[in-house]
């Protein structure tokens, strides 16, 4: 990129800024697509009762959702640093719209789960406005901005689980599908209008594009060491929440997938640390408070182990997990969106697809520890993780990740 385009991506016309009106729309926007991956989660019995299926196949609903995520994560998201995002983004909502409004009138499973696949490849709109956030922002407030798109994507997927089911009670299964659609298309529209038109950043062939992706990681340091960091916090947060559902659905619990769900909405704190946190990277603090925030979330770890029978404990341990590990998810994430304001998109993707990996292997994580020793093998399980993660903080604090700064 050239230097005169280095300094309008470093300091954008006044026309193109993020005011306090298009962050709130962009964490907005976010939030409604990516939520749109975990509307079946509490609904899997109704759906298979509807579609005649067992709640085991229904399982399957959830697998290829996150599936089609991640294809969208990686063939979709890097589209952001070369084409026009005034259209690519609302041509994306529109698209999710017609993939929920197919799940919505899917006749059987097969042709379900076909239709969720669709909505996982195109609810990447969120992963495509977190880095436009970054582009647009003033390099003084960046983490501000970006920590507050990235709030409302956390408050959408912990948010969702709880509508999804209070909608399905009153309305069925089916409509909760309707009104995500009519949102996507609604968000789509106000997107299209407030989104600047902005020229490509890169020019590149599409192979080109995919492969930059890698090319990206390899030639930076500080992401390579980011990616390690976030991934493993990233691992034990999804290792957590299943072990989670196994804790409160058993004794002394017996808690029901609704109040599971409600449990889970003590996780907002992560979301408005997000928020907030943000504005420590802005302060030149990016490091430090990368560091604080994984030790927060290793205390969360201690915390959980200590008294697996006590939900006033547990909810503490979930509210200082949520903290540590979005914290740290906005930190990791606007030192990477510093080092290239050419592929941004492209560094998100690696961040994400990253991570959703290392929360796939953190989901079987759950089972096994689970199977050795139960809660306590998890917690302890969990501490050591973040203790390595620490570790890798601790070693390139000062070399590698400032860097990034």
């Amino acid at each position: 990129m050239s230097s005169s385009a280095q300094r309008r991506a470093a300091h954008p016309a006044p026309h193109t800024a993020m005011t306090r009106g298009r962050t709130l729309l962009f964490a907005i926007g976010a939030g409604a697509a990516v939520g749109n991956l975990y509307w079946a989660q509490p609904l899997l019995d109704d759906i298979a009762s509807a579609l005649h299926t067992s709640t085991a196949a229904a399982g399957l609903l959830v697998t290829l959702t996150q599936i089609g995520y991640a294809i969208g994560i990686f063939f979709v998201v890097p589209l952001g640093d070369v084409l026009n995002r005034k259209r690519l983004i609302p041509g994306i909502l529109l698209g999710s719209a017609v993939a929920l409004l197919f799940a919505a009138v899917a006749p059987t499973f097969g042709v379900l789960l076909l239709a969720l696949a669709l909505v996982g490849v195109t609810t990447v709109a969120g992963q495509l406005l977190t880095p436009l956030a970054g582009d647009l922002a003033d390099p003084e407030r960046r983490g501000h901005v970006v920590g507050t798109v990235t709030s409302g994507i956390l408050t959408g997927i912990l948010i969702s689980r709880t509508v999804s089911g209070f909608v399905a009670d009153l309305l069925g299964w089916r409509a909760i599908y309707v009104i995500a659609a009519i949102a996507a298309v609604v968000l789509a529209g106000l997107l299209r209008r407030a989104i600047p038109a902005l020229p490509p950043k890169d020019h590149l062939p599409y192979p080109s594009l995919i492969g930059s992706v890698f090319r990206v990681v390899a030639d930076h340091r500080t992401v390579r060491v980011t990616l390690v960091i976030g991934s493993t916090g990233f691992a034990v947060f999804t290792m957590f929440w299943t072990a989670l559902t196994f804790l409160l659905s058993g004794a002394p619990y017996h808690y029901s997938t609704s109040a599971i769900g409600l449990v889970g909405l003590a996780g907002l704190a992560g979301a408005l640390a997000a928020q907030r946190v943000g504005r420590l990277h802005d302060r030149g603090l990016s490091v430090p408070a990368t560091g604080g925030a994984l030790a927060v979330a290793l205390l969360a770890m201690v915390v959980a182990g200590l008294a697996p029978h006590s939900i006033v404990v547990i909810i503490i341990a979930v509210i200082l997990l949520d903290i540590g590990v979005q914290a740290t998810n906005v930190l990791n994430q606007t030192r990477v969106f510093a080092i290239d304001p050419s592929a941004r998109s492209r560094l998100n993707t690696a961040v994400v697809t990253v991570n959703f990996v290392a929360g796939a292997i953190g989901s079987a994580l759950a089972s096994v520890l689970w199977n050795a020793g139960g809660w306590v093998a998890v917690s302890i399980g969990g501490a050591v993780l973040f203790g390595f993660a620490l570790t890798v903080w601790a070693v390139h604090r000062k070399g590698a990740l400032v860097l990034g700064e």
